[in-house]
C-alpha cells in the first residue's frame, strides 16, 4: 500500500518511533513519490536537519534509517549514500547527469538499408554484407551506402539486434561406400588453376510417396564458381544431360571431377562422359571428411539457405531450373560474395587458414595470374567484368528474391 502523508509534525525521534510502528502494522510501503527526485531530496534533506541526525545516538540513527527506507521508497544502500552525503556537506543536493552522449552514426534508414541488403541476400554472414555496402558505395556510387561503406563486422552484428532490423527483416543421409574401381581417391591439387569442380547432391526430400527434386551442385575450388542445376532424379536418364550442361555454363575449361562415393557419380556411364571430354575423376578418400568440404559447405550456406529444406515434388524441377539458369547462376558468381583463405604458417609449423579476403567469384577469377589461358573460346576478362556490372549489387540481389518467392508461390498442389 502507498499513501500520501505530512510529516511535518514531527519534531522528536518518540514521534518517530511511533509513525514507523503504525506504518509496518498498517503495511504502507511509501509515502513519496520516487519519480518525484527533487520532492524526495529535499523532504529527506529536510528531516536530517529537523531531527538533528549528526547529534543522535546509534539506536535512534538506525531508527531513522528506517523510518526513510520505508517512506522514501530507496533501497537502504542508497539511503546510506544520502546520509553519507548529508553528513559531508550538511545538506543533500542530486548530482547533474555525467553520462555521456553519444553521436549516432547509423541512422534508422541505414539500418532499414541494411535490413534490405540482408533480406535480399538471404541472411548471408556479416562479412559479406559489409562487402556488399562497400561495393554498393564505392563502385556503384549509391550514395545511400555512404555510412554503411566503413561499417565494421561487429557493428553490424548490433545493428541487427535493434528493433528497427527487427521490424523489417529455417536429414542428411550417409553415403554408403561401394566399391567400384572408378576415379582415383585422392584429394586434387588445383595449385592455383581454376577447372578443378567439386560436384554434390542436394534431395529436396520425400512425402507421402512422392519423390523430391534433386540438386546438383558444382563448385570450383579455386574461384568457388558455382553452377546448380535441379532435376527430377539422379538416374542416368536426368543426371547425365544436367552434368552435360553444367560443365558447359562454366567459363573456363574443365580440368578435374571429384565427388564422394555416391553411386549417382562414381558410374561407369558419368566416366565415359567425362572421358570423352578428357576430364580426370577423382573420389573423397576413405574417413577424409574434408576431402569434399567445400561443395558441402555451399550446400548449407548456398542451396539451403534460398531454397530451404520443405519438400518440393519433383514436377516442379524444370521451373526451379529455369530460375536457376536466368537469374539464380548469375547471382551466385557475379554478385554474391564469398570467403576465400589466406593461409599462414603459426609459430608450431602448422598451416592455418584466415578467412579476411571476400570477393565475388567472377572477380576471383579475373584476378588470378594468367587466367586468360584458362578462359574458354569467347570468353574474356572484359566480357566477365562487363557482364558483373550490368546490375548493381543489391538490384541483382532483390531481383533474385523476388524470382525465388513467385517460383515458390507458383509450389500450389495439384487438385
Amino acid at each position: 500500500m502507498t499513501i500520501d502523508m505530512n510529516d511535518d509534525a514531527i519534531t522528536s525521534i518518540a514521534q518517530l518511533l511511533t509513525f514507523v510502528n503504525t506504518a509496518e502494522t498498517l503495511g504502507v510501503e511509501s509515502v513519496k513519490r520516487k519519480d518525484d527526485k527533487n520532492a524526495v531530496y529535499a523532504w529527506i534533506n529536510d528531516l536530517l536537519i529537523r531531527l538533528r541526525y549528526r547529534f543522535l545516538g546509534k539506536k535512534d540513527k538506525g531508527l531513522m534509517r528506517r523510518y526513510l527506507v520505508l517512506y522514501s521508497g530507496y533501497a537502504k544502500t542508497h539511503i546510506d549514500h544520502l546520509i553519507c552525503a548529508y553528513k559531508e556537506n550538511g545538506k543533500i543536493h542530486r548530482k547533474k547527469r555525467t553520462q555521456p552522449a553519444f553521436k549516432t552514426v547509423y541512422t534508422a534508414a541505414d539500418i532499414a538499408l541494411l535490413a534490405d541488403v540482408d533480406i535480399a541476400y538471404r541472411h548471408q554472414n556479416g562479412k559479406a554484407l559489409r562487402e556488399v555496402c562497400r561495393e554498393m558505395y564505392q563502385t556503384y556510387d549509391d550514395a545511400r551506402f555512404e555510412r554503411l561503406s566503413n561499417i565494421s563486422v561487429s557493428r553490424l552484428y548490433d545493428l541487427k539486434k535493434t528493433h528497427v532490423f527487427a521490424s523489417r527483416a529455417g536429414v542428411f543421409t550417409k553415403t554408403r561406400a561401394v566399391a567400384v574401381p572408378i576415379g582415383e581417391r585422392k584429394k586434387p591439387f588445383p595449385e592455383g588453376k581454376p577447372g578443378y569442380i567439386r560436384v554434390d547432391s542436394v534431395h529436396q526430400g520425400d512425402m507421402g510417396g512422392v519423390k523430391g527434386v534433386y540438386h546438383i551442385n558444382l563448385v570450383d575450388e579455386v574461384t568457388q564458381w558455382e553452377v546448380v542445376l535441379c532435376v527430377e532424379g539422379i538416374s542416368e536418364q536426368f543426371l547425365l544431360p544436367a552434368l552435360r550442361e553444367a560443365l558447359l555454363l562454366f567459363p573456363f575449361h574443365i580440368i578435374n571431377f571429384h565427388s564422394d562415393n555416391g553411386s549417382e557419380y562414381i558410374n561407369y556411364q558419368v566416366a565415359a562422359m567425362l572421358e570423352k571430354l578428357r576430364v580426370s575423376q577423382t573420389k573423397s578418400r576413405a574417413r577424409e571428411s574434408g576431402d569434399n568440404g567445400l561443395v558441402e559447405g555451399k550446400n548449407g550456406a548456398v542451396i539451403r539457405k534460398w531454397m530451404g529444406c520443405a519438400h518440393i515434388p519433383r514436377r516442379h524441377a524444370r521451373a526451379i531450373m529455369e530460375f536457376y539458369r536466368v537469374h539464380f547462376i548469375p547471382f551466385v558468381n557475379y554478385h554474391r560474395f564469398s570467403a576465400f583463405p589466406d593461409e599462414e604458417i603459426d609459430h608450431r609449423g602448422k598451416i592455418v587458414k584466415k578467412y579476411r579476403t571476400f570477393l565475388t567469384p567472377c572477380m576471383k577469377l579475373c584476378s588470378l595470374p594468367g587466367v586468360e589461358a584458362y578462359l574458354c573460346e569467347g570468353v574474356t576478362v572484359e566480357t566477365l567484368t562487363k557482364t558483373a556490372k550490368e546490375k548493381t549489387h543489391l538490384f541483382a540481389a532483390q531481383e533474385t528474391t523476388k524470382a525465388r518467392n513467385e517460383l515458390f508461390n507458383s509450389f500450389s498442389p495439384r487438385k
